[in-house]
């Protein structure tokens, strides 16, 4: 039985290290835009996107979110309580599980979106698809959606013991 090499091809190196440093670029300039246009971080902004734009109720269990956003569930509530403080969430327990913690989104939150949305929407223009015909784009998301999936078949984060200290 042959055994799996320890190292990538050229192919495959070239290709983790395009999407890395495409990734760390375009992300520099979304968190650059969203720190401007809404004194938001990355991560508040993506909360707040979820909960405005894909949530029909407004609202999401903070382990949901969590797994969603791919953050882990102290700093989530650590983001959650910033928001809360300026009024772009609230925070309930849950009616269906009491030890679960409910995020809604107010006005205010409603309002910040719509205020970086533009300019969000614009940097991803500029920055990714001005270099992408109609078809590239398509294949990108073609490319990207397996990996994505294959990568979130694993059980959420949330799911997994807490390491102690």
């Amino acid at each position: 039985m042959r055994k799996p090499s320890s190292s990538l091809d050229s192919v495959q190196l070239g290709a983790y290290f395009a999407l890395m440093e495409v990734a760390g670029l375009l992300r520099h300039a979304v968190e650059q835009q969203l720190r401007e246009d809404g004194d938001l971080s990355y991560v508040q902004f993506q909360l707040l996107a979820r909960l405005a734009l894909d949530s029909p109720t407004g609202s999401e269990r903070m382990t949901d979110l969590a797994d969603g956003v791919v953050y882990s569930r102290s700093g989530l509530t650590y983001q959650a309580g910033l928001l809360e403080k300026v009024g772009l969430v609230v925070r309930a327990p849950s009616v269906d599980d009491e030890r679960s913690v409910t995020v809604t989104i107010t006005d205010a939150g409603r309002s910040r979106i719509d205020q970086v949305i533009p300019g969000h929407v614009e940097v991803l223009r500029q920055q990714l698809f001005a270099a992408l015909t109609g078809a590239q784009t398509q294949a990108l998301g073609e490319l990207l959606t397996p990996v994505r999936d294959h990568m979130r078949a694993a059980p959420p984060r949330s799911a997994g013991s807490r390491r102690r200290r």
